[in-house]
């Protein structure tokens, strides 16, 4: 699998400028979810160094995915079920954020958002991956979810409640955005204005079985980021006591709404 170096539209070079002025943005040659171990491995041949993370075994339940085992283990991994279009990396030094060919055809504002909420990210002082986030927590959201999520579904909330957190991080960023880089303040709005329709009716869908759980979170959760109105039971999540205390908030939101 090939990495080439994108060329960056002028907004989004800015955004790389303020917020992670070395990070490389790759474009990659074949789709992925987790790139493999041995082809994330030839990072290191445009980065400047390798710097795998791994996380104690101690904080996985017993029945855990087995690709989240490989994620925790001392395997080099990069990226994961439901980045999407672009993935990023802090295990590189530089960071890397990685663009797929699944993003061709895409609109190239769109794209240009995308981009440039990854830089953002990286700029932040937050775990490139849920693990990391709710460490130890993990076990504990697991037992919220016994019943009624399989352990994929726990990875699925998971995974949706760390891109909620994500979001009210960001969502400051790309709003004060429209005096600076109103092209991408505009692709921010456009995106928000999108998922408005499919959220209108998430909570009657899960209440009813039309949709289920995992997947109300990962699109209510993903709406964090733009200024929606996010639906019951996620709309606890779009606080500033989740910003604050966010995996220990996470645990006990789940607890309560998994419990009823």
């Amino acid at each position: 699998m090939m990495f080439d170096e994108r060329d960056l539209s002028t907004p989004v070079e800015r955004v790389r400028e303020e917020h992670a002025p070395n990070a490389l943005v790759l474009d990659v040659e074949q789709d992925f979810e987790t790139l493999p171990p041995a082809t994330a491995e030839q990072l290191g041949l445009v980065a400047e160094s390798l710097d795998p993370v791994s996380y104690p075994e101690s904080w996985l339940p017993a029945d855990v995915p087995e690709l989240l085992a490989q994620y925790a283990s001392e395997t080099f991994t990069v990226g994961a079920p439901g980045d999407g279009g672009v993935a990023w990396t802090r295990q590189t030094d530089p960071p890397v954020v990685l663009v797929k060919p699944r993003l061709a055809g895409s609109p190239e504002s769109f794209v240009d958002f995308l981009l440039a909420e990854a830089l953002v990210q990286i700029g932040l002082d937050v775990p490139e991956h849920f693990l990391g986030f709710f460490e130890d927590r993990y076990r504990d959201l697991a037992a919220a979810a016994e019943g009624r999520l399989d352990s994929a579904g726990v990875y699925q909330l998971a995974a949706a409640l760390y891109e909620g957190y994500l979001g009210l991080q960001t969502r400051p960023i790309f709003a004060d955005w429209s005096d600076d880089h109103p092209e991408l303040h505009d692709a921010w709005a456009d995106a928000g204005e999108r998922l408005q329709p499919r959220l209108a009716d998430l909570s009657s869908d899960v209440a009813s079985g039309r949709t289920n759980f995992g997947d109300a979170a990962e699109l209510a959760c993903s709406a964090i980021k733009h200024e929606v109105e996010v639906p019951t039971p996620f709309t606890a999540l779009d606080t500033s006591a989740y910003r604050e205390h966010g995996a220990a908030f996470a645990v006990q939101w789940a607890e309560r709404v998994l419990g009823e």
